[in-house]
């Protein structure tokens, strides 16, 4: 099966800047892929160097095995669908979903058809009078879906398309898309920097920095089994620790351990509190463990130990991950 994008060495230098820097990567068709990664990371200059908003200073780029550099944007197969979701004020719903359709050429009839199906897609029938500005920042988002939608692309580019929401209808709008992508079996490429909704929503995730992918797979191998200290301190939160110390490997490796994996344990090891902070239903306690810091999220309790408190701690051996030397 061929795969939907294909980076093969692909650069983008601004300058002396390596925006992007000899990526290699595969998305496969239909899949949900996420680019996740910092400010500055080189994650949205790849989904721009896909769009055609950017042209590769090396390296080759393929959408659907069809060689894609110098390509212009409207003529690949695929769309994107902003942060800022790019809306135009003066025009109704109905017409800023259609525009793409209405530069092709496509009659009016035709156009305004296909942007009513796209509103149904998601759950926006009848809102097609409406302005942009009469609409919640999830209608809007929606909207721009659509519009993204409408033309029948295979790729669907997703720059950061939730930034803008707040918490609770971030969450919905995430379990929507997921469904959304699921029903229609395209291939959805999402940028975010935001790794619960990267790990909550992906087939897979890239984990970028620096211009330079430091790990492809799916959400639990990234979160269980990272490559390097920095995606263990970046994608959720760990404890990267000397190997030897958590009895995982040998001196000089490191190893990852999760808050959540480390328990209170009378028969443990001993440990110093040096932080307590109450988040609802769970309790973070930093912690001293022979001179190295370390994080434990317990279950919220009233006799949880206070900051000064020596207190016993343990973990399951088999939740450690052992990163290596150089890691």
């Amino acid at each position: 099966m061929t795969d939907a994008v294909t980076f093969r060495g692909v650069s983008r230098h601004f300058g002396i800047v390596k925006a992007v820097d000899e990526v290699d990567l595969s998305i496969r068709d239909g899949e949900f892929f996420a680019m996740l990664g910092p400010s500055g990371s080189g994650k949205t200059t790849c989904l721009r160097l896909i769009a055609g908003f950017e042209q590769p200073t090396a390296g080759h780029i393929e959408i659907f095995g069809e060689r894609a550099e110098g390509v212009p944007p409207y003529l690949r197969n695929v769309n994107t669908v902003f942060q800022n979701y790019a809306l135009f004020p003066h025009m109704n719903v109905r017409d800023n979903v259609a525009f793409g359709l209405r530069v092709k050429g496509v009659g009016r009839a035709e156009r305004h058809r296909a942007a009513e199906e796209a509103l149904e897609l998601v759950e926006l029938g009848g809102y097609g009078n409406r302005r942009a500005g009469e609409l919640s920042g999830g209608q809007r988002q929606r909207v721009a879906l659509a519009r993204a939608l409408v033309n029948k692309p295979r790729v669907v580019l997703l720059d950061e398309p939730l930034g803008a929401l707040d918490l609770k209808l971030r969450e919905q709008m995430q379990e929507e898309l997921r469904k959304l992508q699921r029903a229609l079996g395209l291939t959805f490429v999402f940028v975010t920097h935001d790794q619960d909704e990267a790990l909550s929503m992906a087939d897979r995730v890239a984990v970028f920095a620096e211009g330079k992918i430091q790990q492809v797979g799916t959400s639990e191998d990234i979160y269980r089994r990272p490559n390097t200290r920095f995606v263990a301190d970046f994608v959720g939160s760990s404890n990267v620790l000397p190997a030897d110390l958590v009895g995982a490997g040998a001196s000089g490796q490191w190893a990852s351990l999760r808050p959540e994996d480390v328990v209170l344990d009378a028969s443990g090891r001993e440990a110093t509190v040096t932080g307590r902070y109450f988040h609802g239903r769970v309790t973070k306690l930093s912690l001293d463990l022979a001179g190295q810091s370390l994080t434990a999220l317990i279950p919220a309790r009233e006799d949880a130990p206070e900051i000064g408190e020596t207190t016993k701690i343990s973990w399951d051996p088999a939740r450690v991950h052992v990163m290596g030397q150089g890691a």
